[in-house]
């Protein structure tokens, strides 16, 4: 009973992964699962570049694919449908962890809380010390995906591109990164010791979000960015704070944009 209860505390206080209390089920199926997110990954980026490819050819693009993929502002089509692809790609892989990979989810997960909004400064204030980081290094080109992202889209395609970017890519990088790839790794580092199993399973998911994105640049931040949403997980063990968190962080840089915009 004792035990029991102390079990109970810690899950309390989230120094308990998830995948733990599943040993008197079905063991989590680390390697199926890892092995499904690269190739979620990678079925995405075909699944982006097929649809961009067929719409450029419908639309007689000048210059087709292989224009949009040089272009440094593309039509605001291609960013919009390379975001669905590479997100069926990773709806696909959180699909197969569930079915076939025994990891179960997260006990309220969607459930969000009131005190839940304090997450929301807290993406704001990375937000501000990522760029605070570079700063002394003067570093250039750090708008440089965000221009890509909106250069080309005006009105109504823009506003889809901010809900797209703010409120969407949250949700979905957040269930594949944090609420299946982490907790995943998490799971394959048992036996390393708590703290050697949660620095290389937030670490290394970390270094893997910042990967993703394919910009050299931004890196750095991106991985520490992965390294709080991971912890934020962690701690409490739901992914509604973790894509408040997500949320707010993308929402300044779509603030900064709009008011560029507007000439401030």
């Amino acid at each position: 009973m004792l035990g029991l209860c102390k079990t109970a505390e810690l899950l309390a206080l989230g120094l308990v992964s998830s995948s733990s209390t599943q040993e008197t089920g079905s063991r989590i199926r680390v390697a199926p699962i890892l092995i499904a997110c690269a190739i979620g990954f990678l079925v995405g980026e075909v699944v982006a570049s097929l649809l961009i490819s067929l719409v450029s050819g419908l639309s007689h693009y000048p210059g087709g694919y292989t224009a949009i993929a040089k272009a440094m502002r593309p039509p605001w089509w291609s960013i919009a449908l390379g975001l669905v692809g590479l997100w069926s790609g990773f709806l696909g892989a959180v699909y197969f962890a569930s079915a076939h990979g025994h990891l179960a989810a997260l006990a309220d997960q969607w459930r969000p809380r009131v005190r839940d909004l304090w997450f929301i400064p807290l993406g704001v204030a990375c937000q501000y010390g990522v760029d605070l980081l570079y700063y002394p290094f003067h570093v250039t080109h750090m708008n440089r995906p965000i221009n890509h992202l909106f250069g080309a889209a005006h009105g109504a395609a823009f506003v889809l591109i901010v809900v797209m970017s703010t409120f969407v890519a949250p949700i979905v990088e957040e269930w594949f990164f944090r609420g299946v790839l982490y907790r995943t790794l998490n799971e394959g580092f048992r036996g390393a010791g708590q703290m050697l199993q949660t620095t290389f399973a937030v670490g290394l998911s970390a270094i893997l979000f910042a990967l993703a994105h394919f910009e050299l640049v931004q890196f750095a931040g991106l991985a520490l960015f992965g390294v709080v949403l991971a912890l934020v997980l962690r701690r409490t063990q739901r992914l509604v704070p973790s894509i408040l968190t997500h949320m707010s962080f993308n929402a300044v840089a779509m603030v900064t944009v709009i008011l560029n915009r507007l000439g401030h």
